[in-house]
């Protein structure tokens, strides 16, 4: 028969081949991609913070703002039931003040009558 040979461990070879280039040019990439993600989430909450602070400064302001135009719609609305008040007082008043120049008118006629009447008796 024939001999036997002794099985040797083969030889280790540093070799690059194309595919081991592929993985690892991958695997770099993705941790590059995974950081520069990272980067923008956190970038991004941080933006996202700062236009909920302003839009809650914003919010607060609108809120004070329509409490004052609320406030202003009171006294306006105070303002032209004082008014109203005040022009129906007014016609009263012009409704008196009428009444008063009518008798006024007939205090005068009456006096006129009486002195007219003093003259002609006294001789």
């Amino acid at each position: 028969m024939s001999e036997e040979k002794p099985m040797h461990r083969p030889k280790f070879r540093w070799e690059w081949n194309i595919n081991t280039i592929a993985v690892l040019i991958g695997f770099a990439s993705g941790l590059v991609a995974w950081g520069w993600t990272l980067k923008e989430l956190q970038s991004g909450r941080q933006v996202n913070s700062q236009n909920i602070e302003r839009l809650d400064l914003r919010l607060t302001k609108l809120e004070a703002d329509a409490r004052r135009l609320d406030n202003h719609e009171l006294r306006l609305g105070n303002v032209e039931k004082q008014a109203s008040d005040a022009a129906a007082a007014m016609r009263a008043v012009e409704g008196t003040l009428n009444g008063l120049a009518a008798d006024m008118r007939v205090t005068r006629e009456i006096l006129q009558r009486l002195e007219a009447a003093q003259r002609g008796r006294e001789p």
